[in-house]
């Protein structure tokens, strides 16, 4: 299978809130869209956000409208808030609800402690920026930690804030969009900038 375009008809939805790290998420939400999945926002509320780069995004839809069972994957983006205040905890609780449901969570950056502290990183292999930054959640779960770029657990996936394309990486695996060669290749492309992954991307149509 080299892609798909968005099998379960169900769109990806993307937490946006005031500090977001813009940088984090393009390469997955461009991929995404890229090979025919709807990409919406959700927001805290109905109300503007505006990026930790100064972009403003108006949400698709407020937090508390967002039910599992309507989305194939909930993607959480780092953020200033997620250290600074409470404000971002009821999007770790619907992280919550969507891995109870079995519906996919990504999460990177500061969005993992947000995670730890909900308690959804003490049974799951995960990593973050690094070890000690989790570990001063006080969670339970520091000996899940895992030294990698990415790390996927089930339904739930993890990374640090400076692995964007790994990020993306095992969300276009775990939603079926790229496999084996093909995902390598994109993978070495946007991660290594290994101009030979070209030929094999444009082979499988997926340039």
């Amino acid at each position: 299978m080299n892609a798909t375009t968005g099998r379960s008809g169900k769109p990806v939805h993307l937490a946006v809130y005031d500090t977001l790290a813009d940088w984090e998420t393009g390469h997955a939400t461009a991929q995404l869209a890229r090979t025919g999945h709807d990409i919406r926002t959700v927001g805290p509320s109905a109300d503007p956000v505006r990026s930790v780069g100064g972009l403003r995004i108006q949400p698709d839809l407020a937090l508390d409208d967002l039910r599992p069972e309507d989305s194939a994957l909930l993607i959480l983006p780092g953020a200033d808030l997620w250290d600074t205040s409470d404000d971002l905890a009821p999007f770790a609780r619907t992280a919550r609800a969507f891995l109870e449901a079995g519906v996919p969570v990504a999460a990177i950056c500061g969005a993992t402690a947000g995670l730890a502290r909900e308690g959804l990183l003490d049974d799951r292999d995960h990593t973050s920026a690094v070890s000690f930054y989790l570990a001063a959640t006080g969670y339970a779960g520091g000996g899940r930690y895992v030294e990698a770029d990415a790390v996927t657990d089930g339904a739930l996936v993890t990374a640090g804030p400076t692995e964007p394309v790994a990020f993306a990486r095992e969300i276009l695996r775990l939603l079926g969009v790229y496999e084996g060669e093909v995902l390598d290749a994109w993978f070495r492309l946007f991660h290594d900038s290994d101009t030979a992954a070209y030929a094999v991307l444009e082979k499988a149509g997926a340039l």
